[in-house]
């Protein structure tokens, strides 16, 4: 099915590669001056390719088929090109979609033999996956640009700037990558290399051709998998400029993705991480939902493993509210959900063109609260959107007092060329701005959300290790942050243990893991708040003990 996809795709599209002589040094055949070409892929049946065991490629893929364009075009002789030669530096701003992007693009180039490494200043070429959501997030990008072709290296720009906007300035010596075009990095990253700039930019409405849920993967961490569920969205936000890059809505058909699922278990992942644009949009396009997904989902979710639900705007989930909640109850999910207001006001609301008012999304944050027990809900808010009054910004203001968010993400607006926002007129100065930030972020630190954790026992998932490396970072099922120290413990990533919360700050609490014993000692002395799962969990554990106990005594004594 995959392939004939490929196949129509690549009959509807031409893509349109540019050479140009680099001044520096060529790793092949360069071309004399400056050619246009424009090339088709060949329709040539798939092989299957292995990877490179050192690279860590954690799948291959039937339908990945050989490109055998050696300088952008079908026909010219194959080069002595190795890819082994080589080291590529990959880094990634923005959301999770984008580093599951980049873990792509890594297992595809590793698989091509390229040597991956960490440290920028020892690459022979630098990919940067972009970000457009924020203007800072693509002034750094356009910096690393500038540092690396300073130091003589090569450069590839993929993600969503080049996509939303090629004609940047500081793309215009680089070669480009666009979000959907991802199976062509290693032709990019090689005709790069060769000292051509290449350009692979495909109308944003598709995906097939270029994005293939089973392609190699190279995760930057191997306890998680973030899998995307849909690109694109079905929002029209004022302000934002990733669908001018993303696109329309395309979702995965949910087949595929319960199979990419039970594949990524097996690959020793214990964390799977669904994201894109908007989760909650996910099936519209399929005639499906959200919540049909997840029931099939939650099914293939092994033992000591758990299932993280992404962003979802509230126009989305507020027909499926009692099916959503009913899967964030599920005990191997996580009872979080990241869910975006932006402003209070329905007056901004309606200039950012969100589709829904306040009181739609009090009504998702009241019912998740009272059928959710715990549950870690996180939202956005932008301050100083052009049409933002004081009273407006007030309005806010006093909707993220009254609900205190365990996560706040604050914004400042940042004007995205070529949305409507940019267009519109500022009430407020840019002072005035600032200033709402900054209470916002007073009133965010105002408060400890984690206080009543101390104390309590929690099961946790570890899955990855603090930046100082002391601390083994684990999640309870509420999704809070939790350090282990290294030191003084013996356990490791992958493992599902039971702590004691012993200390608590404003992000993170810190927990001690316990043994069997210590679990049934503290709650027969009920010297710990335990939440009904965990006390339904530590029973359920104690009389399997038992059980066994028992059967090995009945055995023991019948042999005797």
């Amino acid at each position: 099915m995959l392939n004939t996809a490929l196949e129509d795709a690549i009959t509807d599209i031409e893509e349109t590669v540019t050479h140009r002589a680099a001044p520096q040094r060529s790793y092949g055949p360069a071309s004399a001056g400056i050619t246009t070409t424009t090339c088709l892929a060949p329709n040539e049946p798939a092989i299957q390719l292995r990877a490179r065991p050192t690279q860590r490629v954690t799948s291959t893929s039937p339908d990945l088929g050989h490109d055998p364009m050696n300088g952008g075009c079908l026909g010219q002789p194959k080069s002595s090109f190795l890819a082994e030669q080589f080291r590529i530096h990959v880094r990634t701003w923005g959301c999770s979609h984008n580093n599951s992007d980049s873990e792509y693009m890594m297992g595809l180039l590793a698989q091509e033999g390229y040597v991956l490494t960490d440290q920028s200043d020892e690459a022979d070429l630098c990919l940067f996956n972009s970000c457009t959501v924020k203007s800072p997030a693509e002034d750094h990008c356009r910096n690393a640009v500038e540092r690396a072709l300073s130091a003589g290296q090569k450069v590839v720009v993929a993600g969503c700037v080049p996509q939303g906007q090629r004609d940047g300035a500081f793309l215009q010596n680089v070669s480009l990558l666009g979000v959907q075009q991802l199976k062509r990095v290693g032709t990019v990253v090689e005709e790069t290399l060769k000292g051509h700039r290449v350009t692979y930019l495909q109308g944003r409405s598709q995906y097939s051709e270029g994005y293939d849920l089973f392609m190699p993967k190279v995760r930057k961490n191997a306890q998680v998998e973030i899998l995307a569920i849909n690109s694109g969205c079905l929002n029209h936000c004022t302000y934002c400029k990733t669908k001018h890059a993303r696109g329309q809505l395309r979702s995965f058909p949910p087949n595929l993705l319960v199979e990419r699922a039970r594949q990524t278990w097996t690959e020793g992942v214990t964390e799977i991480w669904l994201t894109s644009e908007d989760t909650g949009a996910y099936g519209r396009d399929l005639g499906t939902n959200i919540a049909a997904l997840l029931r099939r989902l939650v099914r293939v979710i092994p033992s000591g493993c758990r299932l993280r639900l992404g962003m979802t705007n509230p126009p989305y989930i507020l027909d499926q509210l009692p099916e959503i909640a009913e899967i964030l109850r599920h005990p191997k999910v996580y009872s979080f959900l990241h869910l975006p207001i932006q402003a209070a006001s329905d007056g901004v609301l309606r200039d950012m063109k969100r589709d829904y008012t306040q009181q739609d999304f009090r009504e998702c944050v009241d019912f998740l609260r009272a059928n959710v027990p715990h549950i870690h809900l996180a939202t956005d808010i932008i301050c100083g959107f052009p049409t933002e009054t004081p009273e407006d910004f007030e309005e806010t203001l006093d909707l993220c007092d009254f609900y205190r968010f365990p996560s706040l993400f604050i914004n400042q607006f940042f004007p995205r060329p070529g949305t409507l926002a940019a267009k519109m007129q500022c009430v407020a100065t840019k002072q005035e701005v600032k200033k709402r930030t900054k209470a916002l972020h007073e009133l965010f630190y105002s408060y400890s959300p984690l206080d009543d954790r101390l104390g309590q026992i929690h099961s946790v998932l570890i899955t990855d290790v603090s930046h100082d490396k002391r601390f083994w970072v684990a999640h309870n099922l509420w999704y809070d942050q939790v350090l282990i120290n290294k030191e003084q413990t013996n356990v490791e990533p992958g493992q599902l243990v039971w702590i004691r919360i012993t200390n608590v700050t404003k992000f993170s609490v810190h927990g001690e893991p316990l043994t069997g014993r210590g679990v049934l000692a503290m709650l027969l002395l009920k010297k710990s708040s335990l939440n009904p799962l965990s006390i339904m969990a530590i029973v359920f554990t104690w009389l399997i003990v038992m059980l066994n106990f028992l059967l090995s005594l009945g055995v023991q004594l019948y042999l005797n």
